[in-house]
């Protein structure tokens, strides 16, 4: 079989052997499935990590390799200063590649299949209260230019639970205000339809009506967001201007964008909206991701349950 490589990528630095599957199967990922440079580099690394662990246990190549081999490479690592989750992540990219060499007929077993990885503590993510997120949204104030901006942008981003790069990247033709939704491209570039609450819609309306061509400079393209420059609007301003607001109407606890992506899934499930649909529009390949949302809502009940029921209230003035 002659060796395929990712475009871009520098060569697999798997010992031997190893090179040939990882190459191709690097190839996949970048052809196929659309994966981006960043994504592809994690890969490599992590397979070209296991190859040279087998290959020092001097194991030929990838069809050679058993379950108790990649076991004995995890606990190599857990012995060594790599963290739970790091963990967790070389096995799951191991594991993307076990199953591409039995799609592909390079061997007829996952030998991942029956590996265990480490038990990983589910970190509920921040978020705000409805109240907290109002008050944000609501932080722009005035007719000025930069604040028609920013607050379109603060309640696009609440509204449809855009990925902090998403909403930086997005552009004109993405948008349809008519029917109430944006098309986005997210990892992988998959595609999927997010929809614009009314909030948002008319923010955005203002905004495309009465300021972005205060932003537009000559060589300005089509970003829906734009900065002084006229480009799109980074990242790291984002975090700037969230954390600006966020400040300026009294909120106290530590605010990063994401977590309006974060409060945006609680709300819709505290709302009474599906789990399948919040997954659909965070874009999530897999709905487990989305389950953490479901701890946030049990962590708010059982915290309104402590505050308002009369037992509670009664054991309270007992330990008094």
């Amino acid at each position: 079989m002659a060796r395929a490589r990712s475009k871009s990528l520098p060569p697999s630095q798997s010992p031997g052997a190893f090179a040939e599957d990882a190459d191709a199967f690097l190839a996949f990922l970048s052809l196929e499935r659309g994966l981006s440079i960043h994504t592809q580099l994690g890969y490599q690394s992590d397979l070209d990590q296991c190859a040279e662990y087998l290959s020092k246990r001097k194991v030929e190549n990838w069809q050679k390799t058993t379950p108790a081999d990649v076991e004995s490479w995890i606990h190599s690592l857990s012995g060594r200063d790599f963290s739970e989750a790091s963990v967790a992540r070389k096995l799951s990219a191991l594991r993307v590649f076990a199953r591409y060499l039995v799609r592909e007929r390079r061997r007829s077993d996952d030998f991942t299949e029956l590996v265990s990885g480490p038990k990983l503590s589910r970190r509920i993510p921040a978020t705000l209260t409805a109240e907290e997120m109002a008050r944000l949204v609501a932080a722009p104030v005035g007719g000025d230019a930069r604040s028609l901006r920013d607050r379109a942008m603060l309640e696009l981003f609440y509204s449809s639970g855009l990925r902090v790069s998403e909403l930086s990247m997005l552009t004109l033709q993405q948008i349809d205000l008519e029917n109430g939704f944006l098309r986005v491209f997210g990892k992988g570039s998959k595609e999927r339809v997010v929809p614009i609450g009314e909030q948002a819609r008319n923010a955005l309306a203002t905004y495309l009506g009465s300021a972005r061509q205060h932003f537009v400079k000559p060589k300005t393209g089509s970003q829906l967001f734009l900065s002084e420059r006229g480009t799109a609007i980074s990242r790291k301003m984002i975090w700037v201007l969230v954390k600006k607001y966020a400040k300026r109407v009294g909120i106290t606890k530590p605010v990063k964008p994401h977590a309006l992506r974060h409060s945006f899934a609680t709300h819709l499930l505290g709302g009474g909206a599906d789990l399948r649909a919040i997954q659909e529009m965070l874009g999530h390949a897999n709905i487990v991701t989305t389950q953490i949302y479901t701890a946030v809502e049990e962590k708010r009940l059982v915290a309104q349950h402590d505050r308002f029921h009369p037992r509670n209230r009664d054991a309270g003035s007992l330990k008094e």
